[in-house]
């Protein structure tokens, strides 16, 4: 699952449960304030990449950190291959990978190094800061998920995506993304 969230300052989501899941935050604009029944208290910026590992169970809370200003971020929900884990936190400041342009492995079930680790040895989520005509390949794998958060690319076999837009494949290969005339910060999961 993956939520697209817009929250205006002083809003957020309070206290609640989780089990069994993995979820990674990306914060696209403002910051996210993130506090945990296993003791975590922290702020999600952009370039910070979040996982916390549910596990057996967890609550959390997580509202804008703002009290004025809105933030943008996407929340990713991912099924572990592994049930009923210690419940865990984990974050990495990644925005000097991001600097250096194509896509960087964010969050990893497989140890991609610099990557936030998972509990799914399937899955891995790739991020772009692309610039206007920066041109990726979008991973070959059985399964892709390209979603657009901020700008426009163009997406071979989907043709033109916007912000907002997303596009799932199946065994289609390495596909070329290129990011359009004002660029785009694009998420791409690979699973198998």
């Amino acid at each position: 699952m993956s939520n697209d969230d817009r929250i205006a300052g002083g809003g957020g989501f309070g206290s609640h449960p989780h089990a069994d899941m993995e979820i990674v935050t990306w914060v696209l604009d403002g910051e996210l304030e993130h506090r945990d029944s296993i003791g975590t208290h922290d702020v999600i910026y952009p370039g910070l990449a979040q996982r916390m590992s549910a596990g057996r169970g967890i609550r959390h809370s997580e509202v804008n950190a703002s009290a004025t200003n809105e933030v943008h971020l996407v929340q990713m929900w991912v099924l572990p291959d592994v049930k009923g884990v210690e419940p865990s936190y984990e974050q990495r400041d990644l925005s000097d990978a991001l600097g250096r342009g194509g896509l960087v492995p964010v969050a990893s079930g497989r140890g991609h190094d610099g990557a936030i680790s998972m509990h799914q040895e399937n899955a891995v989520l790739w991020v772009g800061r692309l610039r206007a005509g920066d041109e990726v390949k979008v991973p070959d794998a059985p399964n892709a998920h390209v979603f657009v958060a901020t700008g426009s690319a163009a997406l071979d076999g989907a043709g033109d995506l916007d912000t907002g837009d997303a596009a799932r494949f199946t065994e289609a290969g390495s596909l070329n993304l290129t990011a359009g005339g004002d660029g785009a910060e694009v998420l791409i999961w690979e699973t198998a």
